[in-house]
């Protein structure tokens, strides 16, 4: 994906605030929780990741343990902040392959036995077709057109197949 998108790995931002989250007493996890908000709410790039680093100091005295967990998961967290606008909504989450697993798994299960692995090979790859179809027809996931900016190289243009 780096070399493609020219990003990092992106760690789920929902994941990560369930793990911040487990660092203040209950009483606290609406304040730091809102703290950690601020930093989601930045329009660029740059005010995120100075937002972040003001929210980590402030949190450092007293919650030293997520004040370090912030620190190592800055990049992580923040890359979907490299990417257009109108995608960081559907990038900074894991929910759409968490989604899509429990699928295939809600599927499998219901065969149960597969006969050999070839028979697996063709029920996942038929609902990833399907999964595949749903995302560019019928509910597009994200507009290739915005991502051109940040490719290395330009798309080829194919010509329309004339049946």
């Amino acid at each position: 994906m780096a070399k493609v998108l020219k990003s990092t790995w992106q760690r789920c931002r929902v994941h990560f605030l369930r793990n911040a989250l487990a660092h203040p007493g209950k009483g606290q996890r609406q304040m730091v929780l809102a703290l950690i908000n601020t930093v989601f709410a930045q329009d660029t790039q740059e005010a995120a990741i100075t937002q972040w680093r003001a929210v980590a100091d402030q949190l450092r005295e007293k919650f030293p343990k997520l004040a370090v967990l912030m620190d190592e998961a800055e990049s992580d967290v923040l890359a979907f902040m490299s990417f257009p606008k109108a995608h960081r909504v559907q990038i900074h989450s894991a929910n759409p392959l968490e989604r899509l697993n429990a699928e295939i798994k809600r599927r499998t299960d219901v065969v149960g036995i597969f006969p050999n692995e070839p028979a697996i090979t063709r029920l996942v790859g038929a609902l990833l077709l399907e999964q595949n179809d749903e995302w560019q027809l019928q509910r597009p996931y994200l507009q290739l057109e915005g991502l051109q900016s940040l490719a290395d190289n330009q798309p080829a243009r194919l010509s329309a197949v004339v049946s």
